[in-house]
């Protein structure tokens, strides 16, 4: 057997979830850890063509494993099914195809690496319960979750969790009220979430005390009884990692081609532009893009606006749909004149958001998102749709005070108008309220890019994770 440790990332097969193990994986990787990752292989394929801040050599030291699941069906989202804030039901023949094959093949794969290996430390996404049931069958297994929500999203299903998130100002919003009857039933029946954690050695986070702290100390306090560690990590963002070696990390000549969204940065005056995006489960009915486009206009902001519809449940899927927002881009792009940029692929959400053009941030609230907008400094105004993102605007507009709210969760199935689009936009951006907001957020860039330092709150729980899984017994 060799002394070797060898760590295998198990995420779930959405693009939030698969880009957050990625970076984790990659960081590891980058400290020397053997990794491996395992996905379907379209969603291996996506998480590595999507990921910024990392080049080419920092992926080959990860190995990538192709999970074989049943094909699946996998459809065009609809935007005029329930509006703009429908939660991407067109995804569930992709996650029920997960749930019933992947099992097998990580099972597999752990076993292979067991009988090799000293320990073998499985990290898995909070939502693929059979991981954490594999990771405990083995000898010499340890399985970590990652929670890729914020930490708080958590609290809501005790009264002492609920409790404290009212003390702290963030008003109790259920994470599955914003989720379809089919999505709740199938977590409940298929990923038995609630068992990730009783079955696990411990919880890795993508969040800070600097924007967490009171429901960290309370979830350890939560966890202490049954010895299950906690180390809290975020974000998980290479452009900050200042022991990321000049091979790995985009911010030392990445391999990557440079987007052109950066080259139009790059001429406009600082904090100018406001980026607007809603992630990749979202997709906004026509009448939506309309009044946005034109609050847009009417505030006469540069801006990056990141105009797509949501992911496919095979993003490489050649379905032959035509771009339904190309005849609108064209003209929208004629009438901005320069002062406007619209992308409609893969946007490069890292390098913008650490960009001194960039001012604030449109965004649905995805943790992801909203934890690497903190992480530069960068306010937020808070469009929530679904799953946890009502309860993340929650968070960063009434505890951290770092965004402005642009519609309340009563308005989830209007068209919101373009003159309370506009009036939220020009509040950030030139109100004396704005300037507080922006203020709080570039003081909570700071505190957090501090933990990610050496020395800081999240690089200590990073290196206490490696001493802890690389220990000899």
């Amino acid at each position: 057997m060799e002394s070797s440790v060898a760590v295998v990332a198990v995420p779930f097969p959405a693009q939030g979830h698969l880009n957050a193990l990625l970076h984790l994986s990659l960081q590891l990787a980058s400290r020397g850890l053997p990794v491996h990752y395992a996905a379907p292989a379209e969603h291996a394929r996506q998480a590595r063509a999507r990921v910024h801040g990392w080049g080419d050599a920092a992926l080959r030291r990860v190995r990538f494993h192709e999970l074989p699941i049943a094909a699946y069906a996998s459809p065009t989202p609809d935007a005029a099914a329930g509006g703009s804030e429908a939660f991407p039901s067109h995804l569930m023949p992709l996650w029920e195809a997960f749930t019933a094959g992947a099992p097998a093949p990580v099972a597999a794969l752990l076993a292979a690496l067991s009988a090799s290996h000293r320990r073998v430390v499985v990290l898995y996404d909070m939502a693929n319960a059979f991981a954490a049931e594999e990771a405990a069958r083995l000898p010499n297994g340890e399985g970590f979750t990652l929670v890729c929500t914020s930490l708080s999203s958590l609290l809501w299903t005790t009264d002492a969790g609920r409790r404290l998130l009212l003390e702290r100002g963030v008003d109790y919003v259920p994470v599955y009220a914003y989720v379809t009857e089919e999505f709740l039933e199938y977590a409940t029946n298929r990923l038995r979430s609630a068992q990730t954690i009783p079955s696990s050695s411990g919880v890795l986070t993508n969040t800070c005390r600097a924007v967490e702290g009171p429901f960290i100390d309370f979830f350890a306090e939560q966890m202490a009884p049954a010895g299950k560690k906690l180390f809290n990590m975020g974000p998980l963002n290479p452009l900050l990692d200042v022991d990321v070696d000049a091979a790995s990390s985009a911010t030392h000549g990445s391999d990557k081609q440079r987007h052109e969204c950066l080259d139009w940065l790059d001429r406009q005056p600082p904090a100018s532009v406001l980026y607007v995006s809603f992630g990749s489960t979202l997709s906004l009915r026509g009448e939506q893009v309309a009044e946005l486009a034109a609050a847009l206009r009417g505030s006469r902001r540069r801006f990056i606006w990141v105009l797509r519809d949501a992911d496919r449940g095979n993003v490489f899927a050649d379905g032959g749909e035509d771009d339904r927002h190309a005849e609108f881009v064209s003209e929208f792009t004629e009438q901005a004149q320069g002062w406007g940029v619209v992308v409609t692929g893969w946007a490069p959400q890292l390098e913008i958001l650490a960009h001194g053009a960039t001012a604030a941030f449109l965004s649905h609230c995805g943790w992801n998102s909203t934890v690497e907008s903190l992480s530069h400094g960068k306010p937020i105004l808070a469009w929530p749709m679904h799953s946890d993102q009502p309860l993340n605007a929650e968070l960063v507009c009434k505890h951290l005070k770092a965004g402005i709210l642009v519609r309340p969760m009563e308005m989830q199935r209007e068209v919101i108008p373009r003159a309370t689009i506009q009036e939220a936009i020009e509040k950030m951006m030139s109100s004396d309220e704005g300037r507080q907001v922006q203020q709080r957020a570039m003081e909570l860039g700071e505190a957090v890019r501090s933990s990610a330092a050496v020395g800081g709150a999240s690089h200590k729980d990073l290196e206490d994770f490696i001493a802890h899984i690389t220990r000899v017994l």
